[in-house]
């Protein structure tokens, strides 16, 4: 089990990869919530993960060597099958009942591979937010990843709330400050929260200005464990009013239609590992737009970075002090109430008989 001191939800799929960086028959090794894990794709493309660590010596199993589905551990030899069950132990014809370890459920979709943290015969695939990979028909999209000398939990509000937008990031995504002065729509979702915002009678950022006005339209879902899945795009000058501010129509975009996925892992208590991935609908861009906006998504998660690291020096310099929340922490309060009360299996009604007590 976890020994992290943050409460994160262990039944949700957590993003260990990009799935073109699992080669075959190369062990790959992450740590999600304190756990360390290695995985492997056997030459026929399945994946497996089981915990890192053999259960003789303790080694890493990353550093064995994969015979077919199997994988064998290169300190004294001893051979797993994927669930995770010794099958060989070199010298011994005799192996013991319990000589096995702990298995993970894997599913490789939307070009991430996603570990199931919960206990293996609870793993749900539906449960596996929506994201766009890059067979994605309709977007042109770059990726990445950064790791983070920071908690996930601060990455996850860092992405609750975009209203740092007009400071952290006036540079890189040139945000003005109307931005962080028009609050979102929020609302609850099952397992996460959704931000809806229009920005309108704007030329829009003063990077990306638009020599008309237009309106602005943003949207994004804020999925468990810690799911971004986002687009927006602008529209013809008053169109938010004529919708009566409602969701607009992907297509009926004039500009800049666009959509990110970006997923945050928890590894150890003060470490996470960031993905993202970033472009536009090919209505609207080709390669030389994506790598352009590539270039901005890296100057700008390399701002949150920075902001977010110093942020957790900061609170280990004052492990006791108090945050003072303000009209733009709506979502980032029901997103982590949804956390404590997964994380601790309580259902909504216990939650509130536990705040009442």
């Amino acid at each position: 089990m976890s020994n992290l001191t943050t409460p994160y939800v262990r039944d949700a799929w957590y993003v260990a990869g990009w799935s073109q960086d699992l080669a075959p028959s190369k062990p790959f090794a992450i740590t999600i919530l304190g756990e360390p894990i290695v995985l492997w794709r056997c030459e026929a493309g399945t994946i497996h993960a089981l915990v890192d660590r053999c259960i003789h010596r303790l080694a890493p199993l990353s550093l064995g060597r994969c015979e077919g589905e199997r994988l064998r551990c290169m300190y004294h030899g001893l051979l797993f099958d994927p669930d995770g069950k010794v099958v060989e132990i070199p010298g011994q014809d005799l192996i013991p009942r319990d000589a096995r370890v702990k298995r993970y459920q894997v599913v490789e979709r939307h070009s991430w591979v996603w570990v199931w943290m919960g206990e293996a015969e609870d793993a749900d695939p539906a449960l596996i937010p929506p994201a766009v990979g890059f067979d994605d028909p309709d977007y042109i999209l770059g990726h990445g990843h950064l790791d983070y000398a920071a908690e996930a939990r601060l990455i996850n509000d860092n992405l609750l709330d975009f209203s740092h937008l007009s400071y952290v990031h006036a540079q890189s995504f040139g945000s003005t400050p109307d931005f962080a002065n028009n609050l979102p729509v929020v609302k609850p979702l099952d397992r996460g929260v959704r931000f809806e915002r229009w920005i309108t009678n704007t030329h829009g950022s003063s990077i990306r200005k638009s020599p008309t006005l237009i309106d602005s339209w943003q949207t994004y879902d804020f999925l468990l464990p810690g799911i971004l899945l986002m687009w927006s795009g602008t529209y013809p000058l008053g169109t938010a009013e004529k919708l009566g501010y409602a969701a607009p129509e992907k297509t009926d975009a004039i500009g800049n239609l666009n959509f990110t996925s970006q997923a945050v892992t928890p590894m150890t208590d003060k470490t996470a590992r960031y993905f993202f991935s970033w472009g536009p609908h090919r209505s609207h861009g080709d390669e030389s737009v994506r790598d352009g906006m590539m270039r901005m998504a890296d100057m700008a998660f390399a701002e949150d970075k920075v902001m977010i690291e110093a942020q957790q020096r900061s609170i280990d310099q004052a492990p006791g002090a108090r945050i003072m929340p303000t009209s733009h922490d709506r979502g980032v309060t029901l997103f982590n109430r949804l956390v404590a009360r997964l994380a601790s299996n309580k259902e909504p009604a216990q939650e509130q008989e536990a705040a009442n007590a």
